[in-house]
Order: C-alpha cells, then sequence, then structure tokens
C-alpha cells in the first residue's frame, strides 16, 4: 500500500469538483437538444442548485472518508 493511499483527502478540492461536476450536469440537463427552452432565471438558479447539491454531496463524501479511515483503518496500520 503506498503511503500516497494514506493521506486524508482534501475536503476543499473535493467540494470544488462537486461543484464543476454538478455545474456540467445541470448545464448539460438544460442546454440539451431535446429540452425545452429555458428562461434565465431558471438557467441560472439550476445550476446554482446543482453544483450547491453536488459540491455538498462530494464534500461530505470526502469527510466521512476520512473520518472512518481516521477511526478505523489507519490506527490499525500503525
Amino acid at each position: 500500500m503506498e503511503s500516497r493511499d494514506l493521506e486524508p483527502w482534501n475536503t476543499g478540492r473535493a467540494t470544488a469538483y462537486g461543484a464543476a461536476i454538478g455545474a456540467v450536469a445541470a448545464a448539460f440537463k438544460l442546454f440539451a437538444w431535446w429540452s425545452a427552452p429555458h428562461a434565465l432565471p431558471a438557467i441560472a438558479s439550476e445550476l446554482v442548485g446543482a453544483a450547491l447539491a453536488f459540491a455538498l454531496l462530494c464534500g461530505v463524501a470526502a469527510a466521512l472518508r476520512n473520518l472512518i479511515a481516521r477511526r478505523l483503518i489507519w490506527p490499525k496500520i500503525q
């Protein structure tokens, strides 16, 4: 097992990546050719909402991974 595998995940980076993924997913959904045209406020709220939701999801997942690794895995290794 590499020492890099034992490092905690950066929750800030995971949150930023989650926001980017959420924004891209919302943009794909909104601007798809089979989708009806949307008003600008609807587009903005959809992009912001998806970005915040994915950011929260990824940030919590990284924090949970760090908590589990710190409590259960790393004490057994040392």
